[in-house]
């Protein structure tokens, strides 16, 4: 029903495109979709924070730390490969070389480009979304840096701007200060045992409930989707122009996509557990639909949760503790999306890329994706901290924004099938690891029953018995009686 519903989306918009609507009828038209959207999006914060602290709270200590390393181990491996993979392809496809006709008037969106960002703030703002100091803000907002102009006299009596930093609060879930915090707090709470387990029980039962929620939201997604696909086609104004354009920009971003959700992320899940990723993946046909169409790997999350439980088997507490870590932290597809327009602007601007650079786009990209928003487009903002640390100039972020709605798709597909591999992996591994327990465990029985066979007669407790027996079966009636 889902993947009807994005056929019949591309349908209804290529019908409607020639209607000539306008920007209020668009949004009507988008209204359905936009329904969707709101509910998905109204059911990440109580399935985020529920899941984490019943997850961390169900695993133990040890289990914790274990899977948590192959987790970030994974994730941290996977984006580097993403990055790496983009780059090789940008200077084997080069989309920006000789590319002039895209300084055309109408191609980008003049005032869409973000403000440039110095790369330290960025990091720093990630480190201090970490740490929130207001838990419920934190639900709605977000930490950034912006920076305001200072006159200030120099020595020398010259008068000079300075550019200074200044913290603001801006509109976005502050996700990744809400998971650390979930994560600790369920650890927390299996740290007080008895106590804990009231509080536990709570968020085990929140958690179960907003699952139910998703499942009744899930029977309106093939309609939501329909809307949402249909009507972002008929807002596109010169749809030709800019694929023939960044035809090559274009292309070279979703075959980066291909190659590492169609083969390496799959080669990867094999090498892991000797089975058939494509039969896994199978099974997640409906939160891939929905990635395609809301672009938002956290609108994603509830579906994804739903279906990997239900359709492959993943254990509650691995799926719960690892899926929204995954859909915050690992960014595949925006690793390979960003490290591409790095590259792409920088051919656009005839830049030869030095090793130096090109290692800096590699760091820079996986670290930056891990803070980037899980919403349409929140990966175009990350370019510019890229581009900051390269020395590149952000004003050809303007063509990126403008073609990033048809990559972006391909872009939260790949970012959600990393997090379902990843927790496929951890499931296999948790399994194989109980199952080696439990044959630990028989072996132990089994040689503790041996050796009660073999030893009994040996034991002095049994010997001391037997001979009690035997001097009161030999005597006479009187002196039985005396024993007793």
């Amino acid at each position: 029903l889902t993947v009807s519903g994005v056929v019949a989306g591309v349908a209804l918009g290529a019908a409607v495109r020639g209607a000539a609507l306008g920007p209020a009828q668009v949004a009507y038209l988008a209204f359905p979709g936009e329904l969707l959207l709101r509910m998905l999006r109204m059911v990440i914060l109580p399935l985020v924070v529920c899941s984490l602290v019943s997850g961390a709270a169900s695993l133990d200590a040890r289990s914790l730390g274990r899977l948590g390393g192959i987790a970030l181990a994974y994730f941290l491996g996977t984006t580097l490969l993403a990055s790496g993979l983009a780059v090789a392809l940008g200077f084997i496809i080069r989309p920006g070389a000789g590319a002039s006709a895209l300084s055309a008037p109408g191609l980008g969106l003049p005032g869409a480009v973000p403000t440039s960002k110095e790369t330290v703030d960025s990091f720093l703002d990630l480190v201090r979304n970490l740490f929130p100091a207001n838990l419920v803000a934190a639900a709605f907002r977000t930490y950034a840096t912006e920076y305001k102009m200072v006159l200030r006299n120099t020595t020398s009596g010259n008068v000079t701007w300075e550019k200074i930093p200044v913290g603001t609060e801006i509109e976005g879930m502050n996700i990744l200060g809400l998971v650390l915090f979930a994560l600790v707090l369920g650890v927390a709470l299996k740290k007080l045992g008895q106590e804990g387990e009231d509080l536990i029980r709570f968020f085990n039962s929140f958690n179960e409930a907003t699952m139910v929620l998703v499942s009744w939201i899930m029977w309106y997604v093939p309609i939501g989707i329909m809307f949402l696909v249909g009507s972002k086609i008929v807002e596109m104004e010169d749809i030709v122009v800019l694929v023939t354009s960044l035809g090559k920009y274009i292309f070279a971003s979703i075959l980066g996509h291909f190659i590492h959700g169609g083969i390496i992320l799959p080669l990867i899940y094999f090498a892991s557990t000797r089975q058939n990723p494509y039969r896994f993946l199978l099974g997640l046909i409906t939160p891939f639909a929905t990635a395609f169409a809301t672009c938002s790997s956290s609108a994603t999350l509830p579906s994804m949760i739903k279906c990997i439980e239900e359709n492959n088997g993943v254990d509650k507490r691995i799926s719960r503790f690892i899926l929204p870590i995954g859909a915050t932290v690992n960014m595949d597809g925006a690793a390979i999306f960003q490290c591409m327009a790095a590259v792409f602007i920088a051919q656009l601007n005839n830049v030869d890329l030095n090793p130096g650079q090109i290692f800096t786009i590699l760091v820079t990209a996986t670290a930056s994706s891990v803070g980037a928003a899980g919403i349409p487009a929140g990966g175009v903002l990350t370019i510019a901290i890229i581009l900051e640390a390269i020395g590149l100039p952000t004003n050809d972020l303007s063509l990126i924004l403008a073609v990033d709605w048809i990559v972006d798709r391909t872009t939260t597909v790949v970012n959600v099938e990393g997090d379902a591999l990843g927790a496929g992996i951890l499931n296999y591994l948790n399994e194989k690891e109980k199952k080696e327990k439990e044959q630990e465990l028989k072996e132990v029985n089994v040689e503790a029953i041996a050796n009660s066979k073999s030893e009994g007669e040996t034991s002095p407790l049994v010997t001391h018995k037997k001979q009690v027996s035997n001097t009161t079966s030999t005597a006479d009636p009187e002196s039985k009686e005396s024993v007793l």
